[in-house]
């Protein structure tokens, strides 16, 4: 890590303008929160692997802004260069490097892996000292990243009306509605899971995370689609076309932005359909006219761009002319988050066979634990009798049972995959919130220790995550007071009556006064809303609690 940090630092000498400082955000050109490993440069720069976190190398230093969930993680780690930032702790980074650099000092960063309003609050915060922002023309991780994983070719695949509820055509219609409402002529969607689900696509381009690397414009008479397309089949380009949707090279997006801003590119793209109607003919399709006719006829003059503050990268913004552009969240946030009644179906049933799986493997586990360690049992109510560890000629670890965990959920219909890593957590791993077991590392599971597994799946018809606690021997009086105070959390929020309109962040408190009045807490949200068949983390809050609770 120090001769990665090194060489950046000569970069950082001759770049022009020279930098005084050097952000290396967690984000991909999409913002998400988990990415490819080839975009993972903030973890290849430090050597910390958790999902969220910012690096910040200058001349003399090297720090890493982390939340509470990584602390530990953290700690364990960064290397001795490393010097650990704890955000709700220590000044937040903007306000670091404001304080900590010099007088009109150059901070340099990648425009594609930050927002436009993390970029301009950074800005603002610049300011006093007349520093800078400087966004750099290539991503300077990648120049010393000898070893750099590959770009994947994964293909596209349609997700089926059946199990997405809405045709393409129909979210498109009340896309363009909203366009009209806020008085915008187009807008850039740059974040994987609402270009997914407003085309009704799906891939593999992220682990665990059914999307694919693309970026979508829509405006008032077009549809585009950015994407690499060796990855588009025959079978996904009909799909596509059919819903009046053009595709364009993933690296196209960057002009189309430009034409988007003089607003050529609805002419630009009326041009080249023109041109290539003889080869589009050749597709045996039907195309929906309701798609790229009846908004035609609806005239709109208004001038505004519409961009996500939070999910669109600065590189786009800096397309377009800051005086005309709607700086407001994406109106597929809360489309995508209140789920249709296909939606919600399949939610269901999704989690009542991933609960079927996490129900086979407690008992396949409590088995284990008595066969093998003599536990008590909690299902077969067997008598044990405790075994000499040097006869043990069997030993589970928490990646051998999280292994078999994953193995019940291959059983089940329209299992896809996992929905992230599983946390499968002995004694004091527990503790570490994000932990990842790893074979050579991991710990032997104990009767004698609490055993934590988190773990969600892919299934075409939902996502899940869900986490349970357990302890196949006597709880001390200290765990079981913790986690009767986690129940009585639970049954607060669960019986909690609000106005309509009330959010997460209000209610939060509710699940967290049984803990308090111990003097305990989490050092994480209480719950989040999931995808269908998605990201597992979805933006908009759902009281579905995600506290670890005593089985």
């Amino acid at each position: 890590m120090e001769d990665t940090v090194s060489a950046l630092r000569s970069l950082m000498v001759s770049h022009s303008p020279p930098l005084d400082a050097l952000v290396v955000p967690s984000e991909d050109y999409h913002l998400s929160e988990y990415v490819s490993a080839r975009d993972k440069r903030r973890e290849f720069v430090s050597g910390f692997t958790g999902s969220a976190g910012l690096a910040l190398i200058t001349k003399k230093e090297a720090l890493l802004w982390t939340d509470g969930r990584y602390f530990l993680q953290a700690e364990k780690e960064l290397s001795a260069g490393w010097k650990l930032m704890r955000i709700g702790e220590d000044p937040a980074v903007d306000i670091w490097m404001a304080d900590n650099l010099p007088k009109e000092a150059s901070v340099g960063v990648d425009p594609w892996c930050i927002s436009i309003d993390t970029a301009q609050r950074w800005e603002r915060a610049f300011a006093e000292k007349q520093q800078k922002l400087v966004p750099t023309s290539k991503n300077l991780v990648d120049e010393v990243w000898i070893n750099r994983p590959p770009a994947e070719i994964n293909a596209v695949i349609v997700h089926p009306v059946k199990f997405a509820g809405r045709s393409v055509a129909d979210k498109l219609k009340d896309l363009r509605k909203k366009l009209v409402h806020e008085q915008t002529r187009g807008i850039i969607f740059t974040a994987l899971d609402e270009v997914a689900w407003l085309y009704n696509i799906r891939g593999s381009d992220v682990a665990y995370c059914p999307v694919v690397h693309a970026f979508a414009i829509v405006t008032s008479n077009s549809a585009f689609i950015y994407v690499d397309k060796q990855k588009v089949s025959v079978e996904v380009q009909t799909h596509l076309v059919e819903n009046g949707i053009e595709i364009q090279e993933y690296t196209a997006v960057s002009s189309d932005a430009t034409l988007l801003a003089t607003d050529e590119l609805d002419a630009v793209s009326t041009a080249k359909a023109a041109l290539a109607e003889t080869e589009a003919r050749k597709i045996p399709s039907e195309i929906d006219k309701s798609v790229n006719g009846e908004h035609q006829a609806e005239e709109n003059s208004n001038d505004l761009i519409w961009a996500d503050p939070v999910s669109c990268c600065y590189a786009l913004y800096a397309k377009l002319n800051p005086d005309t552009v709607l700086l407001q969240q994406s109106p597929l946030a809360l489309a995508k988050a209140l789920k249709n009644s296909v939606e919600l179906d399949g939610l269901k049933k999704a989690h009542i066979r991933d609960g079927a799986a996490v129900v086979q493997y407690l008992v396949w586990l409590d088995k284990k634990m008595q066969d093998i360690y003599g536990a008590s049992g909690y299902f077969l109510e067997k008598d044990s009798v405790k075994k000499e560890k040097h006869l043990q000629s069997l030993k589970l670890t928490e990646v051998t049972v999280s292994d078999q965990l994953e193995g019940f959920r291959a059983s089940k219909e329209h299992f896809k995959g996992l929905s992230f890593p599983t946390i499968s957590s002995v004694g004091s791993n527990a503790a570490i919130i994000h932990y990842f077991p790893k074979a050579e590392t991991c710990a032997e599971l104990d009767p004698d220790k609490i055993y934590l597994f988190d773990s969600g799946a892919q299934y075409l018809d939902g996502t899940t995550d869900i986490t349970r606690t357990v302890h196949f021997g006597k709880p001390s009086t200290h765990e079981k007071a913790c986690y009767t105070a986690v129940l009585k959390g639970h049954i607060a929020l669960g019986n909690a009556r609000f106005p309509n309109g009330t959010n997460g962040h209000s209610l939060d408190i509710l699940a967290r006064i049984p803990l308090w009045k111990d003097g305990l807490d989490y050092r994480h949200g209480t719950g989040h809303g999931i995808g269908s068949y998605l990201n597992v983390h979805e933006g908009f809050e759902e009281l579905s609690l995600f506290l670890y609770c005593l089985f």
